[in-house]
């Protein structure tokens, strides 16, 4: 029992008659058990029914046709780009990127903050207990964007982590944002430490962490790469990037500094067990050995690489060698729909595409990287991605005994083969984020006017511009 469960007011939820898929290091499930919740902590995990004799339950659930999973964990995403979806739809990422720059370098404050609530909204409906924001663009005079972020997520009740990105790198240096979207390397590198300092929290059960994150070797110089690294070691927190995205971007990088991005983000510092990037879909043998040599994560985003037609990346071949790996729903601009249970499918059906055919992924294998691989990668594997007894009580209920599922005899298979299933219970940190498949924290109706009415206004200022 932790420390909070013994405390003689703690109270418990106790969920009983449902399947359970612990993820834990054996893999171990449970076709009827129970999860017992005490305060914001798993107490205890088993088959059958609950213990007798609990104290101070305040709520009992029958799982009957349900299956229970640790929370989703998204690894990479861009909230901001909620309000720019369904635009650019024909695209490769260089092209893609020069068409909606000049949008998201007008941005500002009330938008990125209904984009937040959007994004999140959508993912938190879908099964998501921890989310990432990868946020780059601090167009000059847009307001407090870093806390407008940070506040929509906890206004949600979903923990998070702001990957504080920046550029420094505009056209007028060779890179793809306007000149007005940068910030000066001094002034990224100010704002990013006032961000750790101003919102990260290193406790057992925070509910808002923050990485340090550059854009991409792309729209940032080498020497905001390199310093960037040592204030998050200095500072002693995580760091992300894109890497390895496209051809385009290898090239790219051989012309401007004579190596590839594996090669490159080694030289500047930027592999490590403290590091994890977006994509790595065009890596080499070398390039996944170094990534296993330094503990170096990887964020898969299936969708959004087939969206933006980047090809598709070696997880079978990371996995073999021992890279850790999460899922991605990356921003909302390249995954329309913006939820992760698509990328539990995807992931599974899109790397069958690839060299190992059927054998690439298996649905065990997909829950794992949308869990338990993106705790790893968040650096929070001793916290969240599980269920087992002293984690942080995330855990979702999914029901399956509709008929979308009912004919599929094992729970995980049909989670993550058949249609997204909906969430009866999400609890985060203890506390309910979804009933009855509806979020309870925040409403859903005001969200989607506001973000509608604010795709409306940007697309506006940018046709005026």
């Amino acid at each position: 029992m932790t420390a909070s469960a013994a405390h003689e007011h703690v109270e418990r939820i106790v969920i009983e008659n449902c399947s359970i898929a612990t993820v834990d290091a054996d893999d171990t499930e449970y076709a009827s058990g129970h999860v017992v919740v005490a305060g914001n902590r798993i107490e205890s995990v088993g088959a059958g029914r609950a213990p007798e004799g609990l104290e101070n339950v305040v709520r009992r659930i029958d799982g009957t046709g349900h299956l229970v999973t640790p929370g989703l964990i998204n690894t990479h995403h861009h909230f901001y780009q909620w309000i720019t979806r369904g635009l650019a739809t024909d695209h490769n990422l260089f092209d893609w990127l020069v068409a909606l720059y000049p949008m998201w370098a007008r941005i500002d404050e009330p938008m990125v903050r209904a984009a937040a609530q959007g994004s999140l909204a959508m993912m938190a409906r879908g099964g998501v207990t921890t989310a990432m924001d990868h946020h780059y663009v601090y167009p000059q005079g847009a307001g407090d964007l870093s806390g407008a972020i940070i506040g929509a997520a906890r206004d949600m009740g979903v923990r998070f982590t702001l990957a504080r990105g920046s550029m420094d790198r505009s056209v007028k240096d060779g890179g793809l944002p306007p000149d007005f979207a940068v910030e000066t390397l001094d002034g990224a590198l100010a704002e990013t430490e006032a961000t750790v300092d101003a919102h990260h929290d290193a406790s057992f059960d925070a509910m808002t962490q923050v990485a340090v994150a550059p854009c991409s070797p792309f729209s940032i110089s080498t020497e905001l790469l390199r310093q960037v690294a040592e204030l998050a070691r200095r500072k002693g927190v995580r760091m992300h990037t894109h890497g390895s995205e496209t051809v385009e971007e290898e090239k790219f990088c051989h012309e401007l500094f004579g190596m590839g991005p594996t090669d490159y983000f080694e030289s500047t510092g930027w592999l490590g067990h403290d590091v994890w990037m977006a994509h790595c879909v065009h890596m080499n043998d070398s390039d996944i050995a170094a990534f296993a040599r330094t503990g170096t994560g990887v964020a898969h985003c299936p969708s959004s690489n087939a969206r933006l037609a980047a090809g598709i990346a070696r997880v079978p071949d990371m996995l073999a060698a021992g890279v850790l790996v999460g899922l991605g729903v990356d921003g909302t601009a390249s995954n329309e729909s913006g939820e992760l249970h698509t990328e539990l499918r995807n992931a599974l059906l899109i790397n069958r595409l690839g060299a190992h055919h059927e054998k690439a992924l298996n649905a065990r294998q997909v829950l794992r990287l949308g869990t338990y691989g993106g705790a790893q990668v968040l650096g929070r594997a001793d916290q969240i991605g599980s269920l087992e007894p002293g984690k942080l009580a995330d855990l979702v209920l999914w029901k399956l005994d509709t008929l979308a599922h009912a004919s599929i005899a094992d729970p995980v298979t049909a989670l993550v083969f058949g249609a997204a299933a909906p969430v009866t219970l999400s609890l985060v940190d203890g506390r309910p984020v979804v009933e009855g498949n509806r979020l309870i924290t925040v409403d859903e109706d005001v969200i989607a006017r506001a973000t509608r009415d604010e795709a409306r206004r940007l697309a506006q200022i940018a046709a005026g511009a």
